[in-house]
């Protein structure tokens, strides 16, 4: 193997400790190649330019309000209205083929799980005074006691829900069907 008298200069610089100088050091040429070493691999700290951003407000908010886009369209924190209890159901159709003979791919888990059961305790209300509204990933139901905006957990298929008034128990119930999109590999 033969390398350049220049080369091996470079190497046995690369190799010499830092602490030991010599006094010829002045009178040698200098090259790039001869000032490289392990801490020359990749970026310096010198050449890395920081990333330019805006000053920030001096405010005490976690978040910005571009970082919560989706859905705050529909908060109202200026409404003095109580929320309503509620509870999230998840429900699937299950047969005796999945039950006994576990001839499906379903699991107890909400993975298999194909609607959504909502219901909303709304004591002292009647059918006529509820405002229902349910978009893919939000339900606002609103009457002149309660406001209830609820970020859904999953998408649903907001044109083909159900929802139907117990009025003994004073509960809407809204039933919609889950719109996942690995649905197909489950099935």
């Amino acid at each position: 193997m033969d390398l350049p008298v220049g080369g091996i200069n470079a190497l046995a610089e690369l190799l010499k400790p830092s602490d030991q100088g010599e006094s010829d050091d002045d009178d040698k040429p200098v090259t790039a190649s001869a000032k490289l070493g392990p801490g020359a691999i990749g970026q310096t700290a010198k050449t890395q330019a920081a990333p330019k951003q805006p000053p920030k407000k001096e405010t005490k908010d976690i978040w910005d309000a571009e970082e919560v886009s989706e859905g705050a369209e529909y908060e109202d924190i200026d409404d003095p209205r109580l929320q309503p209890e509620y509870d999230i159901i998840f429900k699937q159709a299950v047969t005796t083929e999945d039950m006994f003979l576990q001839m499906s791919n379903k699991t107890p888990s909400s993975v298999s799980c194909e609607d959504m059961v909502i219901k909303i305790i709304l004591p002292n209300t009647k059918m006529a005074d509820v405002d229902l509204d349910l978009k893919d990933k939000f339900l606002s139901c609103r009457t002149p006691k309660y406001k209830l905006g609820l970020h859904l957990p999953h998408p649903v298929d907001s044109k083909n829900g159900k929802a139907q008034w117990i009025s003994d128990k004073e509960t809407l119930v809204v039933t919609c069907r889950m719109v996942r999109e690995y649905d197909f590999l489950t099935t």
